[in-house]
């Protein structure tokens, strides 16, 4: 397996060319990089106007690794090429390096970049990449990996220090600034490179690396001031957003801010609104984003949701990037992000629900309370039903996420996550009613899945003797992480060392507690037998609540596609689509047909009427097998094949009246041309055909052509919207035929 690595940006607030002067005082030896033994200039060349300069160096490293290993690998040292070139014009130094030795085994690429500030000239801009390919090592491929990734994190954290002890060494010695290159009048204005001899003193040479051109990264003079810090996500290319964009977004809402897929991360961004991480988690981060990036073209997580993801699959992005990828599908279907804004509490729970936010713990964060021992579940479950509850839980949970923002700016360091104080006095069998258990474990699911890393505590207090039978029911379904943060104290062992005064300051301890603060989290109490409402009409209320979503989830099978009829009468109408690949790749089509298609029919690939619903979604075929494509219908969009995770949204101007057919097709690999055995694939696949294969959740629209808000030449695609979760990118790319991803 390839593993990569990407550092954000980082900056000295120094000019380009004292930091170069600082870099050059590395060679050819650093007493602060142990491993770095020796370098040799073996090419040198200049352009006439001496406005290039470019070094190509054999380096030498004694890499720390266990002799048992060396002697195995027959060697004592290790040997990397690398070549620099610098642009005294452009302000730019990039640096190529790659491993000479075992090349044939182990590959490892590494590029730097210094260019100067885009929005400040007397700062320096520093980003770095790297990829890691062990093929095979003696079969010591992990033990190589290991201490390689081990090596080259203990080099990032240094690099940025050895440029800082140069600069405060030219400080010393009285050098404060070195001036600009500029062009000599008699220098001649080709940019031809003359050869020179090979220098004795060689001056350049890099082990950290990285490329790409200089982005705007807002200056920043303010720590606490997140507009201008966030070098990510504000104004980076506004200008470049096209003001005509199709952003007919099925809620009716226009987005205003954007920014663009080259939007990057800066070092100090990382630690004022991030926290501190190592510099193989940034790379997680970053990584993890430009995927995002790519893949959304609409709106992407912010990054601090996106790190919570990562943080609860252990930086695995491949882990991460699914659980995230399935939650955003769970908001974008049920709306979530619009949560706060369309909830409206029922009575019954501002009187009756024991829970509310109260300030906030000594680390700054949220502090929520739940009276849980007060709270009669049965009646809220009897009165409200489960969904009811799950989505006022929901909603918590979201003002969470919002209180957590607004401390961070408060608090002036990074905030992602909550305490949650629960009183169990009064806690006893009645509570252990299984409906509401049920309930219980519903909402711990959910939330688990959708909302992870962001429990900072959990303080259980006054615990009763039924709590063991309470918790042995609830544990399992909790993450083994968030179990890690739970405090429990029995009777008033609170009150005591190692208690409540640890976490919470006294002057905010609620008086139920023994504090003095007032609290304004309600009593509860039972709740009327007459609030009660019967089972049919709390499932007719729960099936409303979860149904309350434009999009539709459908399942394509092999040989059994998923198909959406428009019927258009007016000829110059706009057809809209915007769908997620849930599960699997598709090819999405786009028909029209003069003729209606049939109702749905059996398919005898499935077994089953086509228009029936299964529990990853409905599947509908339409286009009758005897109809023939150019014939009986024609296809007026270029097929699109859909990767699993993908969000995409399109438009189509309508030149004829008739019908058009959205169609979502199993996507089948191309066999091997030079054999005509079948693919494991196919064969694997012909044996689970009943199976479900891709999911995706859509929405169509059908818009008049004076109504529509993108541009009638271009149309350009709507936005994907993860609403309050998300920061918007732009979307620039389309395809042919007009479909953006």
């Amino acid at each position: 397996m390839v593993q990569k690595y990407q550092s954000p940006i980082r900056v000295y607030k120094h000019p380009f060319e004292l930091v170069m002067e600082a870099y050059e005082r590395r060679f050819p030896t650093c007493h602060l990089i142990p491993m770095f033994v020796d370098s040799e200039v073996l090419e040198e060349t200049e352009s006439e106007d001496g406005s290039i300069h470019q070094v190509q160096r054999r380096c030498k490293l004694d890499v720390d690794a266990p002799r048992l290993l060396k002697r195995i690998a027959g060697v004592d040292y290790v040997y990397f090429s690398q070549e620099n070139t610098l642009n005294k014009r452009e302000r730019t130094l990039h640096i190529e390096s790659h491993n000479e030795t075992f090349s044939n085994r182990v590959i490892i690429h590494e590029l730097c970049s210094y260019s100067a500030h885009p929005e400040n000239e007397d700062w320096t801009c520093f980003e770095q990449s790297a990829s890691l390919d062990i093929k095979s090592f003696f079969g010591f491929e992990s033990t190589v990996e290991k201490i390689a990734m081990k090596q080259y994190a203990s080099s990032i954290n240094k690099g940025k220090e050895i440029i800082e002890f140069y600069l405060n060494q030219l400080e010393e010695e009285g050098i404060s600034h070195v001036p600009r290159w500029t062009p000599s009048l008699d220098a001649p204005s080709s940019s031809s490179v003359t050869i020179k001899p090979v220098c004795a003193t060689p001056k350049l040479l890099q082990l950290e690396l990285p490329v790409t051109p200089a982005v705007s990264i807002p200056v920043s003079t303010d720590a606490n001031d997140r507009e201008i810090a966030n070098a990510s996500n504000n104004d980076a290319t506004q200008s470049d957003a096209t003001s005509n964009d199709a952003t007919n977004q099925p809620d009716g809402q226009t987005e205003n801010q954007t920014g663009t897929p080259d939007d990057k991360l800066d070092a100090d961004y990382i630690k004022r609104y991030l926290g501190d991480l190592t510099p193989l988690q940034e790379s997680c981060l970053i990584r993890l984003r430009q995927w995002l990036q790519e893949s959304h073209k609409g709106k992407i997580p912010k990054d601090e949701h996106i790190l919570r993801f990562l943080r609860a699959r252990d930086f695995n992005m491949e882990k991460a990037r699914e659980i995230l990828c399935q939650s955003l599908t769970w908001r974008k279907q049920h709306q979530v992000d619009y949560l706060l804004e369309t909830w409206t509490s029922p009575q019954v729970l501002n009187d009756y629900y024991t829970g509310g936010w109260h300030h906030h713990d000594k680390e700054g964060r949220p502090l929520y309370i739940l009276r849980l021992g007060q709270m009669d579940t049965k009646g809220l479950v009897r009165a409200l039903g489960e969904e009811s509850l799950l989505r006022h839980v929901l909603s918590i949970n979201e003002e969470g996420l919002r209180r957590c923002e607004e401390n961070t700016k408060v608090f002036g360091r990074p905030i992602s996550c909550w305490t949650c104080l629960v009183d169990l006095e009064g806690l006893n069998m009645r509570h252990l009613w299984r409906p509401g258990v049920k309930a219980l474990l519903r909402i711990i699911e959910v939330v688990e899945a959708n909302y992870p890393e962001t429990l900072g505590r959990l303080l259980i207090l006054r615990a009763p003797r039924v709590f063991p039978v309470l918790w042995t029911l609830v544990s399992p379904f909790i993450d083994e992480n968030t179990r890690k943060k739970f405090l429990i104290y029995a009777g008033n062992d609170y009150q005591g060392p190692g208690g409540l005064l640890d976490y919470i300051d006294k002057e905010v301890i609620p008086d139920f507690l023994g504090g003095e603060c007032m609290c304004e989290v309600p009593e509860g109490g039972l709740v009327p037998k007459s609030l009660y409402r019967t089972a049919e009409e709390l499932e007719n209320e729960d099936i409303s609540l979860w149904t309350e979503t434009i999009y539709q989830s459908a399942s394509v099978f092999k040989g059994a596609p998923h198909e959406v009829v428009l019927e258009i009468i007016d000829a110059a109408s706009v057809i809209t689509w915007d769908f997620d690949v849930c599960k699997g790749d598709v090819v999405f089509h786009l028909y029209h047909s003069k003729r209606a298609p049939q109702t749905p029919r059996k398919d005898p690939l499935v077994g089953q009427h086509s228009s029936v619903t299964t529990p990853g979604g409905n599947n509908v075929q339409l286009i009758d097998k005897s109809w023939t494509l150019g014939l009986d219908y024609s296809m007026v969009e270029s097929p699109l094949t859909c990767k699993e995770g993908e969000s995409v949204q399109g438009s189509h101007v309508t030149r004829w009246p008739g019908f058009y057919i959205l169609q979502w097709r199993f996507h089948t690999m191309p066999g091997s041309a030079s054999t005509n055995l079948p693919r494991v694939d196919d064969v694997l696949a012909s044996l689970q055909v009943s199976s479900h294969k891709c999911k995706v959740m859509y929405y169509t629209e059908v818009i008049g052509s004076e109504d529509f808000r993108g541009s009638m030449t271009s149309l350009e695609s709507s936005h994907s919207g993860f609403s309050q979760l998300s920061h918007a990118t732009s979307n620039h790319s389309q395809s042919s035929s007009m479909i953006s991803r």
